[in-house]
C-alpha cells in the first residue's frame, strides 16, 4: 500500500510514516497542503493521510481541490482535534472517505486505510464509468458529462448521483440517500430536497430528456424513460 501523509506536526508524521513503513507500506510524507496538494495530483496512492489544520492550504480544501480541480478519487482519511458532528460532515462534504480524531491508535488508522484501499482497488476493477443514457459519471475521475457537456457538481450531489446511478435498476427510498450522505445523524428533510433539486437542475433542466424521477411518497429513481 502506497499512502500520502499530509501533516504538519513532525512527530505524528514520523510516527505515522515509521510505522506505516514498518509494516511494509510505502509511505510520502508532506507538512503543507500546498505541497500535498502536489504530491496528490502527480502520483497514484492507494490512500491518503490529511491533517484537517494545515498551514496555508487547510485539509478541507485540499480534499475538495483534490476531488474538483484535480478529479482524484483516491480515498482520503482525515486527521483532526475536532470531533463535533459539524466538523465531521465539512469533512465528508469535501470528499473525504473517513475520519480519525487525535489522538488515535497507529494501529486503527492502519486498518482503516487498508479498508479505504482495498475499497478504491474493487471500484476501479469493478469499471470506473456509470451511464445512464448519455449522462456519464467517472468514478475514478469524479467527471460527470452529459450530452457531451462537463457538468459540475457539488460533493453531496456526487454522493447522491453515484448512489442513484449505480441503484438505477430501482427506486431509491429518501432515508437511504440521507444515510449515504449524512450517516446517522441527518438533517431536516428539506435539505435532502433541496440537494435533489439542485442535482436536477444539474443533470435535467438543460436537457430535454428528464433522467431523475420523483416517486411519490417513496424516494427517487435515476433511469432513461426510453429505456423502459
Amino acid at each position: 500500500m502506497r499512502v500520502l501523509v499530509i501533516e504538519d506536526n513532525p512527530d505524528i508524521s514520523a510516527n505515522v510514516c515509521d510505522y506505516l513503513s514498518a509494516k511494509g507500506h510505502l509511505a510520502d510524507a508532506a507538512v503543507d497542503g500546498d505541497t500535498g496538494l502536489r504530491l496528490a495530483a502527480a502520483n497514484d496512492y492507494d490512500a491518503i493521510v490529511l491533517d484537517v489544520m494545515l498551514p496555508g492550504m487547510d485539509g478541507i480544501e485540499v480534499c475538495s481541490r483534490l476531488r474538483h480541480d484535480t478529479r482524484k478519487a483516491t480515498p482520503v482519511m482525515m486527521l483532526t482535534v475536532r470531533d463535533s458532528l459539524q466538523d465531521k460532515l465539512q469533512g465528508f462534504n469535501s470528499g473525504a472517505d473517513d475520519y480519525l480524531t487525535k489522538p488515535f491508535a497507529l494501529q486503527e488508522l492502519e486498518a482503516r486505510l487498508q479498508v479505504l484501499a482495498r475499497r478504491g482497488a474493487a471500484e476501479t476493477k469493478q469499471g470506473a464509468l456509470l451511464q445512464i443514457a448519455d449522462l456519464t459519471l467517472d468514478t475514478r475521475t469524479l467527471r460527470v458529462q452529459r450530452g457531451g457537456r462537463t457538468l459540475n457538481l457539488s460533493p453531496i450531489s456526487l454522493k447522491i448521483l453515484r448512489l442513484l446511478m449505480e441503484q438505477s435498476h430501482r427506486v431509491v427510498e429518501r432515508r437511504e440517500i440521507s444515510a449515504v450522505i449524512w450517516g446517522d445523524s441527518p438533517p431536516d428533510s428539506d435539505a435532502l430536497r433541496a440537494h435533489l433539486h439542485i442535482l436536477r437542475n444539474t443533470i435535467d433542466q438543460p436537457f430535454s430528456v428528464p433522467l431523475l424521477h420523483n416517486v411519490r411518497g417513496i424516494g427517487y429513481r435515476l433511469v432513461d424513460p426510453n429505456a423502459l
